[in-house]
């Protein structure tokens, strides 16, 4: 059977896409993001409004298109995310 995703999994393979994979200087476009993030457009779309409203990502118009970098602020709450992540394993939950 094939185990879901939390909201918080996705949220935390966008912000490090963003972080680590980027295409260019200039940040992640949205097909890239969905790809990479294997998530529908529908949902990366709601996700990435939040992301940018709660100043996780930066929306940066480039050529005519939006791309998405990461924020100090999402570094941070990426970080803060991992190590809780490395803590709720060592035991044993799922999150």
């Amino acid at each position: 059977m094939a185990e879901y995703r939390t909201r918080m999994k996705i949220i935390g393979e966008i912000l490090s896409t963003t972080r680590d994979d980027l295409q260019d200087e200039d940040g992640a476009t949205v097909t890239y993001l969905i790809r990479k993030a294997n998530v529908s457009h529908s949902r990366i779309s709601n996700l990435l409004k939040t992301l940018v409203s709660q100043g996780l990502l930066e929306q940066v118009e480039s050529q005519g298109s939006n791309k998405y970098k990461i924020s100090q602020n999402g570094r941070e709450f990426l970080q803060a995310y991992y190590s809780f992540t490395n803590f709720a394993d060592n035991f044993g939950l799922n999150i």
